[in-house]
């Protein structure tokens, strides 16, 4: 639940936007680096690419899915070593 609506606000909060990567933000940085280091471009299915991607849409119901599951899995464990 929280992480479903908390991970896309925190890739927006980084500059990943609807409207593209903002300027001067943490997005901005990582996509200029990024670019440097690939000779000029941004390689699809890179880390800025996906976090852009998340940016500019949201979650997949993949995405979502996965996420729910390994989130779930992952509470599951805590609880049980929990006294």
């Amino acid at each position: 639940g929280v992480a479903l609506v908390g991970i896309p606000l925190a890739v927006g909060a980084l500059g990943f936007t609807a409207g593209g990567i903002a300027a001067g933000s943490i997005a901005a940085k990582t996509m200029s680096a990024a670019a440097i280091a690939n000779g000029g471009g941004v390689a699809a299915g890179s880390t800025v690419a996906v976090l852009q991607s998340i940016g500019a849409a949201g979650l997949s119901a993949g995405s979502q899915i996965g996420l729910s599951t390994a989130l779930g899995s992952l509470g599951a464990a805590a609880g049980a070593l929990v006294p």
